[in-house]
């Protein structure tokens, strides 16, 4: 019995030894304060980080894009870890409106400052240990949606008018003067909560700044607000530049003649008027069509590329974006658009030939691909190279081989021009060779460019049908903020981060900026840019 107390006596000791070892341990990588109670980390530690998006929005038929808050956040909560953070110091609130985030954020910092929040283990987060990330609410037409939730915007802290505009509510188009009185009095009620919203989202950002914590603006900026720091996503601009870049390396328009140009449609859907019938703010189709046309206009100008419809010439500039745009929100608009701008002339028995088709997002893609079905074009973007195969594509995608192969060169004159030249083609049968030839040509499936990486599209671009789709490269923009959310919480500056350069961001200059080069998925790369990155799935991909 006296053996067995003092083994229990002898064993209590080196656990009460072992446990004071640990404590001091601890105390040497994190200097702590105990006030009433609470232990606040001060230094040395990966501290906390709060994120704050809007809850995802719903695109049409629920085709959905990948460029999700609810696809981002587990990257981001995974990326954060990988960096020391722990799992139960990284807070995540979504919101449905501006106002709802505004009072979150509000509620967070002024309960924070108060040590009413803790962090993992109890233990509350000085702080100049916590890291706000918020990305503004900011109400989108259904066509902007179209491109997922990532597309930046400027949150306006003077005008709300626009916003409030898009609240939900019933109106006609044909109403009283009384019921446009009610719809004014309502859309004032919404300006003015609006800007309310506005004004207790920027207070509540500058109490946490000037209480020592950080803030980082996820996508959308708010204009003259300083941030500590910017992640910019995709905006309008770059989505358009991307597809026009695409498709002048698969055409090879650098090599194209006017003798033999590349025909190419550019679809430009916006949402002209909003549920209540207001003009809605065309910016961002201007802005994509600035894009497009700052990549194409050179070719339209030389020649070497035209538009089977008329819509855009060598004298189109920038500023002609209405001349490619419609009404997307119409039921079966791209469909009749399409169908006009191909459209057979006065005697014209084959198909109009199209080279590339310009469809700006996916939702927008998959009623072309629809149509030009029903048009009767053949094929698919496989045959733009014929030597590589759809087999080709899934073996690529399986990993059984690479597709590395070029397309065989376009001649420099359209065959209906060199025979004009070719005394030899009067023979008869040259004559029906060449028309067989022209039908093939004029009925070959085009290029048809979009971009959000619609689950529903991936098994089109593995058929070939749409040729490629962009999205944001999730992981990696994942990793850059966890890595800036450590230094901030550790007070170290941002600049030798490789992704970070300085920008205007909401009309204030030299802001640290994140920003990655968007993805460009087609056939060829699929498998190294959504499969193995894990964004979707064979299943998902149709294999």
């Amino acid at each position: 019995m006296v053996f067995a107390r003092r083994s229990t006596t002898l064993l209590a000791a080196i656990i009460t030894s072992c446990a004071m070892v640990l404590s001091l341990t601890a105390c040497t990588s994190d200097n702590k304060t105990v006030v009433d109670g609470q232990t606040t980390v001060t230094s040395n530690s990966s501290g906390g980080v709060a994120v704050f998006t809007p809850s995802d929005g719903i695109t049409l038929n629920q085709q959905t894009p990948l460029n999700k808050w609810a696809k981002l956040v587990p990257d981001l909560t995974k990326a954060l870890v990988d960096a020391g953070f722990k799992k139960g110091d990284i807070d995540h609130t979504t919101s449905d409106s501006l106002d709802k985030q505004s009072r979150a954020i509000q509620d967070f910092v002024v309960d924070h400052l108060s040590n009413n929040t803790t962090g993992d283990s109890g233990i509350a987060i000085a702080p100049d240990n916590m890291t706000l990330l918020v990305a503004p609410v900011v109400e989108a037409d259904a066509s902007t949606r179209q491109y997922g939730d990532y597309v930046s915007q400027n949150l306006s802290t003077n005008d709300a008018t626009d916003e409030g505009a898009t609240s939900d509510g019933d109106s006609s188009e044909d109403s009283s003067s009384k019921d446009d009185s009610s719809n004014t009095e309502s859309d004032g009620t919404a300006s003015d909560e609006q800007a309310q919203a506005v004004d207790r989202l920027v207070s509540s950002l500058k109490l946490a700044k000037e209480s020592g914590m950080h803030v980082v603006l996820l996508g959308n900026s708010i204009e003259g607000y300083k941030p500590d720091a910017f992640v910019k996503f995709s905006d309008a601009q770059t989505i358009g530049k991307l597809q026009a870049e695409k498709m002048v390396s698969k055409l090879k328009l650098d090599k194209a003649s006017k003798d033999n140009p590349k025909y190419i449609e550019v679809l430009l859907p916006y949402t002209a008027v909003d549920e209540k019938g207001n003009a809605n703010d065309s910016t961002f189709a201007q802005e994509a069509f600035r894009g497009i046309w700052q990549v194409l206009g050179s070719y339209y100008q030389k020649g070497v590329v035209e538009s089977p419809s008329g819509t855009l010439d060598g004298k189109s500039t920038e500023n002609d974006w209405q001349a490619v745009a419609y009404d997307a929100a119409k039921e079966g608009s791209t469909a009749k658009v399409l169908d006009k701008r191909l459209a057979k002339t006065d005697g014209q028995s084959t198909l109009t030939r199209i080279d590339g088709i310009i469809t700006m997002n996916d939702y927008i893609a998959s009623a072309v691909v629809k149509e030009l079905d029903d048009l009767g074009y053949t094929g698919s973007a496989a045959d733009i190279n014929p030597q590589i195969t759809i087999s080709g594509i899934v073996g690529n995608i399986t990993g059984k081989k690479d597709l590395s192969r070029d397309a065989v060169p376009d001649p420099i004159k359209s065959p209906e021009n060199d025979n004009a030249n070719d005394s030899s083609s009067s023979d008869d049968d040259a004559d029906k060779d060449t028309s067989a030839s022209d039908k093939d040509r004029d009925s070959q499936w085009p290029l048809v460019t979009g971009y959000g990486a619609y689950v529903s599209n991936i098994p089109s671009i593995v058929n070939g049908k749409q040729w490629m789709t962009g999205m944001e490269d999730r992981q990696t923009i994942a990793t850059d903020i966890a890595q800036a959310c450590a230094r901030l919480n550790k007070n170290e500056a941002l600049n030798s981060m490789p992704s970070i350069r300085n920008s205007e961001v909401g009309g204030v200059k030299k802001i640290p900026t994140i920003n990655e080069p968007l993805l460009a998925v087609s056939a060829s790369n699929l498998k190294s840019a959504l499969i193995a990155p894990g964004y979707i799935s064979l299943a998902d991909a149709g294999l």
